[in-house]
């Protein structure tokens, strides 16, 4: 008695490309199910929107002969600089203290080594301001209340509630993972199935690669420039082949 023993071939056609990465397998004898017959492709959606908040960190810092004397005259400026911020519609939610720090300051000489010269005491703050348009009115208004004694830095425009356009990325990542998939499978003298796993590789991706300017009304006025904030959503998507 002869044995015969059947092998099934399969055929995997694997293309690597800047857009993504596409993986086809097929039975060599064309037969099979959907678990040996299937494209898998990656499929990429963006959205660009304009941000609609501003968060930025006020940093008020002055000097003093002793400690408390530097962490008093901090607290006062940073009180003022809040109670700018509450007049200013600021709500006390997004108002968050991002740092106290009192420390000696030294200085050096030949003649006489390092001696303390003071006392330097901060306080931070980061900021949310949920409306774009008041941005640059209240940081000038931060300014005005905490005088010389203010630092700036770190002004990041935001998308509060990037849910909608995550939305959207997403149906124009599974709307280039089909057309991908439905090209070779249509090269292949096929076409595509169900759906047989879908795959979201990583949480959306916001990144602001295109600053866009406007004009400023008063050519005085702290002008904040919002650009535009690129959702970026990557999946994968499995078909199975008919």
């Amino acid at each position: 008695m002869k044995t015969k023993i059947f092998r099934t071939l399969a055929t995997i056609v694997t293309v690597s490309a800047v857009a993504g990465f596409i993986a086809i397998a097929i039975p060599a004898n064309g037969a099979g199910t959907a678990d040996n017959r299937f494209i898998t492709v990656t499929g990429v959606g963006s959205v660009s929107v304009v941000p609609d908040a501003v968060r930025f960190n006020a940093t008020v810092s002055t000097i003093g002969g002793t400690n408390n004397a530097a962490l008093s005259t901090a607290t006062k400026s940073a009180a003022a600089v809040r109670q700018a911020l509450k007049d200013a519609g600021i709500a006390s939610k997004d108002i968050r203290s991002a740092n106290i720090s009192v420390y000696p300051e030294y200085n050096w000489t030949q003649e006489a080594g390092t001696k303390i010269t003071g006392y330097r005491a901060s306080q931070s703050f980061d900021v949310l301001v949920r409306n774009a348009s008041k941005a640059g009115t209240i940081i000038e208004a931060v300014v005005i209340a905490g005088g010389d004694s203010v630092q700036l830095g770190g002004v990041i425009p935001v998308t509060l509630n990037p849910s909608a356009a995550t939305e959207q990325a997403r149906a124009a990542a599974v709307t280039n993972a089909k057309s991908k998939a439905s090209s070779y499978a249509k090269l292949l003298g096929t076409s595509i199935g169900k759906v047989l796993s879908l795959e979201e590789q990583s949480s959306p991706v916001y990144s602001s690669p295109f600053p866009m300017a406007k004009a400023a009304a008063d050519a005085t006025a702290v002008e904040i420039d919002l650009g535009e904030q690129d959702v970026t959503v990557t999946i994968t998507v499995r078909w199975s082949l008919n």
